[in-house]
């Protein structure tokens, strides 16, 4: 029984990754530079997978994102140096970036929507220049299907074409490695009948080119046993988010000719593996499969590199395991059902009992139906707000954070590590919403916002402030390219032992007749940006976070703040694979937003949401209540606007004219171009204006001059006949 690990986190223990690249687009880099730290990084890799377990994957590391990288290998892009690479992802034409699968990791989305029939070469082969630089590990490569399925603008006819045409070039890339490691998790989707024939002939050639070991991983594949027939040496399964697997292989045994990459170890949650457990699964998958290793259900990139170096409270510490223990799980499971080791029965050292509130278990007992439905309907709550809002047609905002410069970050730092005191801090935190609120009076906005600069990151600034979550001094993971966040461990009962944000919004809205707009964190996207305990319903866990936010919106109320955002962009993302699974998530995260936002008619509730395929969820959306959302509509070109055809949306919309996630400033025309588009669909008195996002990761020039811009645009769409 061998053991097998795959996806471990390309960031480095001390983020020498972002640093690198960063470093680069600074221009205090060289390309060469670059290259050699993204090498010394794999070679890191390799001997942290080298050390742990007997098989693993060579060519992971990338440069930005490796569903990029394979467009480039495929020669659907070709940039000629890393300068024009970074361009795509970040630059004036940079391609539209979405969520991968249900996970808060983006891709970039090939785009094939210009194209009438796409063509494909071996451009890049990058996995075969990984193995010859690093003389081991099998090849990794992300294989034809996902890359096609994840990519957008192929009508049915162009997709089938275009597999067909992809596989001849896989087989000659799988030709010159002779055996390789190919991700498939789009093989978990829910797929049409002529997908999966055109995956069964794709791997019937590919699998006589190759020794294949075929992934999938996230869910169960619906079609496991037709998979049976193919050619390939081995099928990696996730048997931890994918049940499903376990039951199909009991019903129908597994092939005696291929192995069985059983994912037992999860590789998106923090907790310590109960051995017992997968012991027993790899007993039951035994007496069906003949050869089986060990492994991890799903890539580790969605955990932090490792425990050591963590001050957490014992009790919980000895709960936790990161990536790098998790590899260390593999060893003893396979060594456990081996009768190697002893299987050690599982503890909870303490953690239920750390984080046991019995006046919030009440709360969320006594809810009721009136805790979930406003008691005023949306037009009535229109009219009301109108008369104390006094808002101009198209008024202008921004999603939240402002620029965080090095000085921001600093202050910051020097006050959580005790060099400048709470009193200093603040004053420092006051100076910068004065200027911001300055700023944007003279830029000419109409709902400013007090900057975020007290925040390190959207959740983990909430999950410091409430109890029963915990925060990590070195728990990095990646977004999306260098972007990286550390995600809160919801262990306990969560509560709100004192106001969380009321402070800096009420002092804001001092120094302005304008509203401003308080700026909050909604449930599910707490929930789908941090590690969550799994020992009660995680509805419940929503509804105690929804509770503490109502909390807050009242005091918010309370000091006359008229507009509050509860930004909710995971809402999408935290969507099971399987459509089936959609009724009950839907039914949970909806009322927990409609809980959070059940406030008095006057306060004007705005929501927000980016880089997701929100179009398929248009329904669910309308249905959480709000009265304004900021969406994000740049990148894919404003695509999403049709949907907003296939349904009354009555409720008011920003859609983002600027993309913040490229320093490339917007002109007035360009931003035109998504409001004019959206303004056929959205009547002109629910149209906002407004960025994608928010302006945390900008520079302040670039932000000056895109805001500039921004107000131009209103400003011509008001006085246009």
């Amino acid at each position: 029984m061998k053991t097998y690990a795959y996806g471990f986190p390309r960031l480095g223990e001390n983020r020498e990754y972002k640093k690198a690249i960063e470093t680069f687009w600074e221009g205090e880099g060289s390309e060469e530079g670059l290259n050699h730290t993204l090498h010394e990084l794999q070679a890191n890799m390799l001997q942290i997978y080298a050390s742990a377990v007997n098989v693993f994957p060579v060519g992971e590391m990338t440069a930005y994102d490796p569903m990029l990288d394979t467009a480039v290998m495929l020669g659907v892009y070709k940039p000629k140096n890393l300068q024009e690479y970074y361009e795509l992802c970040r630059g004036a034409g940079a391609l539209e970036m979405t969520k991968w699968f249900n996970t808060n990791y983006h891709y970039l989305v090939s785009d094939f929507s210009a194209v009438k029939s796409p063509s494909f070469e071996l451009h890049w082969n990058k996995p075969q220049q990984y193995r010859e630089r690093f003389g081991k590990g099998i090849p990794y490569v992300i294989g034809p299907f996902t890359f096609l399925k994840l990519s957008k603008g192929l009508s049915k006819t162009q997709f089938k074409s275009a597999l067909e045409d992809l596989t001849g070039v896989y087989r000659s890339l799988f030709t010159s490695l002779q055996e390789v490691h190919v991700d498939e998790p789009a093989l978990v989707l829910e797929l049409f009948s002529d997908e999966i024939e055109g995956v069964k002939k794709a791997y019937e050639i590919l699998g006589q080119s190759a020794k294949v070991h075929l992934f999938t991983y996230y869910e169960q594949v619906d079609f496991l046993k037709q998979l049976y027939d193919l050619p390939v040496a081995s099928l990696g399964l996730d048997f931890v988010h994918g049940i499903k697997n376990l039951q199909t292989i009991k019903k129908y045994g597994f092939p005696k000719d291929k192995t069985l990459i059983a994912g037992v170890v999860d590789g998106r949650n923090i907790w310590k593996n109960d051995i017992r457990h997968s012991v027993e699964t790899l007993k039951a998958l035994s007496r069906q499969a003949k050869s089986i290793w060990v492994s991890n259900a799903g890539p580790l990139f969605h955990l932090p590199i490792t425990t050591e170096g963590e001050h957490l409270d014992s009790r919980l510490m000895g709960n936790l395991a990161f990536a790098k223990q998790k590899l260390q799980e593999i060893g003893t499971i396979a060594a456990c059902a081996q009768g190697r080791q002893k299987v050690k029965v599982p503890s909870d050292s303490g953690v239920r009992v750390l984080g046991q509130n019995k006046k919030v278990q009440t709360r969320i007992k006594t809810l009721t139906t009136k805790d979930f439905k406003k008691l005023v309907p949306l037009a009535k709550r229109r009219a009301i707000q109108d008369k104390i809002l006094h808002l101009p047609s198209f008024p202008t905002t921004t999603i939240g954070s402002f620029p965080q410069t090095p000085e921001v970050r600093k202050y910051r730092a020097d006050y959580r590590a005790g060099r400048i005191t709470e009193q200093e801090y603040n004053a420092f935190v006051q100076r910068e919403i004065r200027q911001l609120m300055k700023f944007q009076e003279e830029q000419g906005l109409d709902v400013p916002v007090h900057g975020e600069f007290e925040r390190t990151d959207m959740v983990e600034f909430f999950a410091e402030q409430l109890d029963g979550v915990a925060t990590t001094a070195n728990g990095w993971i990646i977004s999306y390219g260098t972007r990286a966040y550390r995600p809160p461990i919801i262990f306990g009962d969560i509560s709100r032992p004192r106001p969380m944000t009321v402070k800096e919004i009420v002092y804001a809205q001092s120094l302005t007749n304008k509203p401003v707009k308080g700026m909050l964190t909604g449930a599910v996207t707490i929930i789908a940006w941090s590690f969550v305990r799994e020992d009660i319903p995680i509805k419940d866990v929503a509804y105690q976070i929804s509770l503490a936010l109502r909390d807050e919106i009242h005091d918010y109320e309370k000091a006359g703040i008229k507009i509050v955002q509860v930004d909710e962009p995971a809402i999408r993302e935290r969507a099971p694979i399987k459509r089936g699974d959609w009724p009950k998530y839907f039914d949970w995260a909806i009322k927990s937003f409609r809980l959070a936002t059940n406030t008095a008619p006057e306060t004007q509730i705005h929501t927000h949401m980016c880089y997701s395929e929100f179009g398929e969820i248009i329904k669910q959306i309308d249905a959480m209540d709000f009265d304004v959302i900021s969406i994000e509509s740049t990148r894919s070109r404003g695509d999403i606007i049709k949907n907003f055809e296939r349904i009354d949306f009555k409720k008011q919309i920003g859609l983002g004219v600027w993309d913040i996630h490229s320093p490339a400033i917007p002109t007035v025309e360009q931003m035109k171009q998504v409001a004019q588009r959206a303004l056929r669909v959205i009547p002109k008195r629910n149209f906002w204006i407004n960025p994608d996002c928010g302006l945390k990761t900008r520079g302040w020039p670039e932000t000056e001059a895109s805001l500039k811009n921004l107000v131009t645009l209103a400003s011509q769409l008001r006085h246009q006949k």
